[in-house]
């Protein structure tokens, strides 16, 4: 694990750690893993003087600059496809950090980062004193709550070890599940950690042809359905999310293949569900997109269509098409398997030979909503 968090170090040029955060856990964790020609102690963020949307130049930067800091926001709060016109699987996040240092070329954050740095937030005291406080009136209510909304919950993870600290933390609400949702093969450093089976290791996983070509600096597919097995192995819940699935020439074959090698290795008793997603990005996010990765890769050169929620999608009929030709792929196998559409028109789940989800008896439990 020393060795695998010294690997991730070495992905950054340098790391900035607000005053108020030098004698935090996580920074006394991550700055041993950095010589001290790349560590600079600030008392404000890293070049301020960059205002305003990122250049594409700037944003690949921001990849490889690490900031530690306080967050002084609310880190608890309901998942951005809780839309009107979406149908919602009733998700929460808990954001600890912001920026991604892997580098998709669908990623939304394209769209939605304006900071010039990778952030990791150093007072998860204070994250954990909010769930504490919704545990005062809400302790029996099933929540969902993932990590990586706007940070992959595990790519920085053998650096902080947040894993570890939320694995303690959420034994003592066995009604609630965490989430960590990745594209990366990071798990030694938490396998070993006593759990209360309300923990849900999860992979964004696609054929290794569209990880080849639109999700760089990403374990393979292999490395991320062998760390699935390692987990399964110990005893957590793991999940997959299809999502987002990109239409190109010989995309049944690709995915049939997916499919096919999911079964091979694990059972609908593994997990408790699959989501399926469609390619989907704000307009705004195409012209970035193209300047980073030019007109070679799919998700550029996709020809998209406005959507109720004001992102481009492909065309519906295609959607329905790609979303069915994977369920029923699974479903011939065995019709246990429980999948949903994340963040999907309810037009699309109607059209689609889907289930509603609150009346799937494998997945209503996830669209209900609590009481909040």
């Amino acid at each position: 694990m020393e060795i695998t968090a010294s690997y991730i170090a070495e992905h950054f040029d340098h790391v900035y750690v607000h005053r108020d955060s030098q004698n935090s856990t996580v920074a006394q964790r991550v700055l041993r893993h950095f010589s001290s020609k790349k560590i600079s102690f600030v008392t404000s963020p890293p070049l301020a003087d960059r205002h305003g949307t990122l250049s594409a130049e700037e944003f690949s930067e921001s990849k490889r600059k690490l900031y530690l800091t306080e967050f002084k926001g609310s880190f608890f709060k309901r998942c951005p496809g809780a839309k009107p016109g979406l149908t919602c699987c009733n998700y929460f996040v808990l954001n600890l950090g912001l920026q991604c240092n892997m580098n998709c070329s669908y990623c939304y954050l394209q769209s939605f980062i304006n900071t010039p740095v990778t952030t990791v937030y150093t007072n998860i005291d204070k994250a954990f004193s909010e769930l504490e406080a919704l545990s005062q009136h809400s302790a029996q209510f099933s929540f969902r709550i993932g990590t990586g909304e706007v940070i992959d919950s595990l790519s920085l993870d053998p650096l902080t070890l947040y894993s570890v600290d939320l694995i303690r933390f959420i034994k003592k609400y066995p009604q609630w599940v965490v989430e960590f949702k990745t594209k990366s093969a990071y798990v030694e450093q938490f396998l070993e950690e006593p759990h209360s089976k309300n923990v849900i290791v999860s992979w964004s996983i696609n054929p290794q042809n569209i990880i080849s070509a639109e999700e760089h600096g990403t374990a393979s597919l292999q490395e991320r359905l062998e760390a699935a097995q390692l987990c399964r192995d110990k005893g957590f819940r793991i999940a997959f999310h299809i999502d987002p699935m990109i239409f190109h020439e010989g995309w049944k074959e690709n995915y049939s293949q997916l499919v096919d090698e999911i079964t091979s290795l694990f059972s609908p008793d593994d997990m408790p569900y699959i989501s399926v997603g469609g390619l989907r990005f704000q307009p705004e996010q195409r012209a970035i997109m193209r300047e980073r990765f030019g007109m070679q890769s799919l998700v550029t050169s996709a020809e998209m269509f406005p959507g109720p929620d004001g992102k481009l999608r492909y065309d519906q009929e295609l959607r329905r098409e790609m979303f069915d030709f994977v369920v029923q792929r699974f479903k011939s196998y065995d019709s246990r398997w429980n999948l949903f559409l994340c963040m999907e028109t309810p037009e699309t789940w109607i059209k689609s030979q889907m289930k509603m989800p609150k009346q799937d008896s494998g997945l209503s439990s996830l669209f209900q909503r609590p009481p909040l």
